[in-house]
């Protein structure tokens, strides 16, 4: 089984704050019974790279449902006779975690801006390397949008009316390779045109991390599309777009 680490969500608090940063929700008021489908969505993605940080994410998905259970039985109240809100301990652990995450942010900030004035190299050349501009790279784009093309291509895979039990040769440089080649014929093309002749879904998984690695050494960029569940992916070169005449 093929595993990566995706590192835009640190964790469930983290992809928590990502919908409600993103859906303009008031931390004070999370709509639970929106945010545990949204939830939910995401962890049958990593469940399907079999990702090590899924445990984190399904116990948080169990503590939504408790908490959503909970807003629909009669209200608790405490000693005082006030109402208890289900979603205050979590709504505390939202706020604590953000503090944090922003002072991290800060700090990778001041860090970054370090960089540019005097960036480390390595002991094996004197060539100095610019990490990818992940802001460059993913154009009005986040890791969610991926995340429901990557499960709409898995959805569109026929399947099978009887399970055979077979080992598909398939590696993530043969898929970086298969995309790099095509990159080199077009200037761009959609996801779901770069797996639609893929009948097997480990081929659409593989493709999809192969991607994900291309993205992060800043070989391609990916941006919003016109169709709905897919976005496009371009070619890059030294930090800029490539153009090519079709």
């Amino acid at each position: 089984m093929y595993k990566i680490k995706l590192t835009e969500f640190e964790g469930p608090l983290d992809l928590l704050l990502f919908f409600i940063k993103r859906d303009e929700i008031d931390i004070y008021d999370i709509p639970i019974s929106y945010i545990t489908k949204n939830f939910i969505e995401y962890l049958q993605f990593i469940e399907q790279l079999d990702l090590e940080a899924a445990g984190d994410f399904i116990l948080m998905a169990s503590t939504l449902m408790q908490i959503k259970v909970r807003m629909l039985l009669p209200k608790e109240v405490d000693e005082k006779g006030e109402e208890i809100d289900p979603r205050a301990e979590l709504v505390n652990a939202l706020l604590e975690y953000k503090r944090y995450k922003e002072m991290a942010d800060e700090f990778s900030y001041l860090e970054s801006n370090q960089r540019k004035v005097s960036f480390r190299g390595t002991y094996e050349s004197d060539e100095k390397e610019t990490p990818p501009d992940y802001q460059t790279l993913l154009k009005n784009i986040s890791l969610y949008d991926l995340i429901k093309a990557f499960k709409n291509a898995l959805m569109s895979v026929p399947k099978p009316s009887m399970h055979q039990i077979r080992k598909l040769n398939v590696s993530i440089d043969e898929q970086i390779n298969y995309i790099t080649n095509l990159l080199n014929e077009k200037s761009e093309v959609l996801f779901l045109e770069l797996i639609n002749k893929f009948t097997e879904k480990i081929r659409i998984v593989v493709t999809f991390i192969a991607l994900l690695e291309l993205v992060k050494i800043g070989k391609i960029g990916l941006k919003e599309s016109d169709t709905f569940n897919d976005f496009a992916i371009y070619r890059m070169e030294n930090g800029q777009d490539i153009h090519i005449s079709n």
